[in-house]
């Protein structure tokens, strides 16, 4: 990469100078970026040509310091070059690093990564979900193997993280790890945070991802229609651990909150709204936005079913929720004996509640935006999705308005 460069020798005048010789300096100037260096000599003020940065003068004393001059210019400019030519990073500072022989620690991309990660490890539970941690440590790993199997090493100097460098993960992620499209996109849009901090530090000064526009593929997202809602509420289990689940799953599906939105959820989070009905004010902890919700019948009852259950008194929550995990397991259990085909997780009440319970039935989607605590309604549109009766509804509208007479 060409940078323009600069050098200037002149004389610095020390503190509490009176007369006599002042030491020589070198200003070397990259791309308007400035440092100096002493060159270990001296010289008299009234024998100094500032324009030139020369000693004057024909005499032994001075010929011999601008050949001493001369000298370093000639080695600095050879640096210059030789660094151009490498397609190294060059900045006044590695420069003049290079010329004294102080040894830079070059930047690596997986030192990098590591420092992100331990950051972002002590922000768990302020700034992060351990679910964002594990993706980055995941990225970090897939990126180790990547460079293991395409350049046999375990690390990487920055300057080598390209555009080329970028494809060649790619097709690691898709060919040899077996990742789907929008998991080999997730891990290179990681990656890319890393690159986007080596940029503002001014480690890379080429961003790879200039000319890299992958995209995500459109993802079919499993709802449930509002007979398997009812088929759900409706099903007696003899089971009271499925009953437990089956509650926590309809309360997600009429509220739209999260599963780790509803684990935390606290009652003093339940309050009266403008209308004098009580409603729901939470901030979401992937994105701490305010999500404000009105409760719905179906969700109001199974709050009063569990107001007096143990674990809420003791922990101030608004429902006894297990982890997601067990969750998501009673849930297949509940899907096989309400004989639905698809694969049940909590994650779908929350798809569910855009869609069957708010979208579909006329609520517009600013609302349903605001409920689900969304910050773009990009997001929202995702959910978007009318359902098959919907459109039969809407054709039988249209069929009896075509017809009528």
């Amino acid at each position: 990469m060409r940078t323009s460069l600069t050098l200037l020798f002149y004389l610095k005048k020390p503190k509490h100078y009176q007369s006599g010789s002042m030491p020589v300096y070198l200003r070397i100037t990259v791309d308007g970026q400035r440092t100096e260096i002493a060159v270990s000599r001296k010289y008299d003020s009234a024998k100094w040509n500032s324009q030139t940065g020369r000693a004057t003068g024909t005499k032994a004393d001075a010929k011999a310091l601008n050949i001493y001059l001369d000298d370093i210019q000639s080695k600095i400019f050879e640096i210059h070059r030789q660094m151009t030519e490498a397609d190294e990073m060059i900045t006044a500072e590695t420069l003049k690093n290079r010329y004294t022989g102080k040894l830079e620690k070059a930047r690596t991309l997986v030192s990098v990564f590591q420092e992100h990660n331990a950051r972002m490890k002590a922000l768990v539970g302020q700034e992060f979900e351990k679910s964002t941690l594990k993706r980055y440590e995941t990225c970090l790993m897939h990126t180790v193997d990547f460079m293991k199997w395409k350049f046999n090493i375990s690390d990487i100097e920055l300057k080598r993280v390209n555009f080329e460098f970028l494809t060649d993960f790619e097709f690691y992620l898709r060919s040899v790890r077996k990742c789907a499209n929008n998991s080999a996109i997730k891990y290179i849009k990681n990656l890319g945070k890393i690159v986007r901090i080596c940029l503002g530090n001014g480690w890379l000064t080429v961003d790879p991802y200039l000319n890299y526009k992958p995209k995500t593929k459109k993802v079919h997202r499993i709802v449930l229609t509002k007979d398997e809602l009812l088929s759900i509420a409706n099903k007696e289990f003899t089971v009271e651990r499925l009953g437990l689940v089956r509650d926590i799953f309809l309360f997600s599906c009429y509220t739209g909150l999260a599963y780790v939105d509803v684990r935390k959820l606290k009652r003093s989070e339940m309050v009266k709204g403008v209308d004098d009905d009580l409603w729901i004010y939470t901030n979401r902890q992937k994105t701490d936005t305010l999500s404000r919700i009105p409760i719905l019948p179906v969700a109001l009852s199974i709050i009063k079913k569990y107001e007096d259950h143990p674990q809420c008194l003791i922990d101030g929550k608004l429902l006894p929720v297990m982890s997601n995990q067990k969750m998501n397991a009673y849930l297949k259990e509940i899907a096989d004996l309400c004989r639905i085909d698809k694969l049940l997780t909590f994650h779908i009440a929350r798809h569910t509640f855009a869609t069957t319970v708010t979208l579909n039935n006329g609520v517009p989607i600013e609302s349903v935006a605001k409920m689900m605590g969304h910050t773009s309604i990009k997001t929202t549109q995702i959910y978007a999705k009318v359902m098959d009766h919907k459109i039969s509804e809407d054709m039988q509208a249209l069929k009896e308005k075509l017809f009528v007479g």
